[in-house]
């Protein structure tokens, strides 16, 4: 044989191509200014509603709003290039759409403005976002804070103790006329506790233990610590009498207990385990109690001579609005009363753009939860897939318990619209959700991408 057909011969084979996907900025650029144009329609609609004429900072509200989303994009292209390029448009039109209805609400209320503290709160989000997204290069740096997280989120959650209650809950901090919720906070440090302590034990999570009837109980010294914080964190909640994000964290807990073990039981133990506790503080607490009659008899005090109630007036106002509602800025759910910007801002939004709007409103947050569960679920690290799936369900149970609150399926609870409703900490705790799951999304797209390309 020749000494060419040698070389021929030993020649090693070529390299196989490695697979790039195609990082997706441009996609999400032209959504970002889809939204932003969509809010300023919004904007313009209200004022041309209620005054014949466009409103005078509609200009100043569009490149605010611009800008912020623009800045936001560019730390996205900067620092996390393969993130899911529907995460960061969801967040800015949700953000602006509340943005317009809190304003719509400010006309009918002129000695309440929240519309301006809201623009700035939203800056500070969107700052939170970017700072997150630019510092923390990989999310399993989380994991090794996993008891920095939960001190903090217990002493967070223990604060409001010490300052009066608002509305029948301790759950604000007031100095000096500012106000902020410590427990939207502590609801992502519980989840990177939750989500980090459960994939270091996740295999003695579920293949340890006792058999009782069909379930299998992990031991005390693996369940123990996660069990003991999760009963202080909702017993605290419970002195405050904040009933909606005690439930929060109480379904945080079973999903990523059932994620962390694959085992179904967990679900019916949990769903067991919050009956019971609702009949128990619904027959002790006088303030929830108060909350499940009207639940139960919404029409009551119409009936009693004294006006409608807020459930009442709501389920008026998603009544009123029909299939397609009334339009921006016509209807007359501020009648709610002081909720309408917070709890009830839903109503709003039901009542104005109908059946049609509040589905739309409805698909972006599935959307958003989606995409959360799809980044996750993409990971091999059991770390970032908890991470991932805690941060959606927070989202997925507030919707939830807000929108069923809010239309009679389930008692009020006196949380926080993601995004929509007028609060500070709701609307910056959301956007650092949103950066933690851009950043889990960006990890997962890379490492189907082989070596690090960017």
């Amino acid at each position: 044989m020749s000494k060419a057909g040698i070389i021929v011969a030993t020649a090693d084979p070529p390299a196989p191509a490695v697979r790039r996907l195609p990082r997706r900025r441009g996609i999400e650029l032209a959504l970002i200014v889809l939204a932003v144009l969509l809010s300023v329609y919004g904007y313009c609609a209200v004022g041309l509603a209620q005054h014949d004429a466009l409103p005078p900072g509609a200009a100043g509200y569009g490149a605010g709003l611009g800008v912020l989303a623009l800045l936001a994009h560019l730390a996205v292209r900067l620092r996390a290039p393969h993130a899911d390029p529907l995460l960061l448009p969801i967040g800015v039109l949700l953000n602006g759409l509340g943005l317009v209805l809190i304003y719509r609400l400010d006309l009918e209320t002129p000695g309440d403005r929240a519309a301006p503290a809201q623009l700035i709160w939203s800056t500070l989000g969107v700052a939170l976002f970017i700072l997150v997204v630019l510092l923390l290069r990989d999310h399993r740096v989380l994991q090794r804070y996993t008891y920095v997280c939960v001190v903090a989120a217990l002493v967070l959650l223990t604060l409001p103790i010490l300052f009066p209650a608002v509305n029948g809950a301790r759950i604000w901090i007031r100095i000096a006329g500012f106000s902020i919720q410590p427990g939207e906070f502590a609801k992502v440090l519980l989840a990177v506790f939750f989500a980090a302590y459960l994939a270091a034990n996740r295999n003695a999570l579920a293949y340890t233990g006792r058999h009782v009837w069909k379930l299998q109980l992990p031991t005390g010294r693996v369940l123990g610590p996660i069990v003991a914080v999760w009963l202080v964190s909702v017993g605290v909640l419970v002195l405050e009498r904040d009933l909606g994000t005690s439930l929060l964290f109480f379904g945080l807990f079973v999903v990523l207990l059932y994620v962390a073990t694959g085992r179904t039981g967990w679900i019916a133990v949990g769903l067991l385990l919050a009956a019971l506790g609702a009949v128990a503080v619904g027959r002790l607490e006088p303030h929830v109690h108060s909350r499940i009659e009207t639940w139960l008899h919404p029409f009551a005090s119409i009936e009693a001579g004294e006006g409608p109630n807020q459930l009442a007036q709501s389920l008026f106002a998603f009544a009123e609005g029909g299939v397609l509602g009334t339009g921006l800025g016509l209807g007359h759910s501020v009648l709610i009363g002081f909720a309408v910007k917070s709890d009830f801002i839903l109503a709003t939004a039901g009542e104005e753009l109908g059946l049609a709007g509040l589905s739309a409103i409805f698909l972006l947050y599935g959307l958003l939860v989606e995409r959360g569960y799809r980044a996750g679920l993409a990971l091999r690290e059991p770390f970032g897939r908890l991470l991932a799936v805690g941060l959606a369900s927070l989202v997925a149970l507030q919707v939830f318990v807000i929108a069923g609150g809010v239309t009679g399926l389930i008692p009020l609870t006196g949380m926080a619209m993601p995004f929509l409703a007028q609060g500070g900490s709701s609307v910056v705790t959301n956007w650092s959700i949103v950066a933690l799951l851009v950043r889990v999304s960006d990890s997962a797209r890379r490492q189907h991408d082989g070596p690090d390309t960017r």
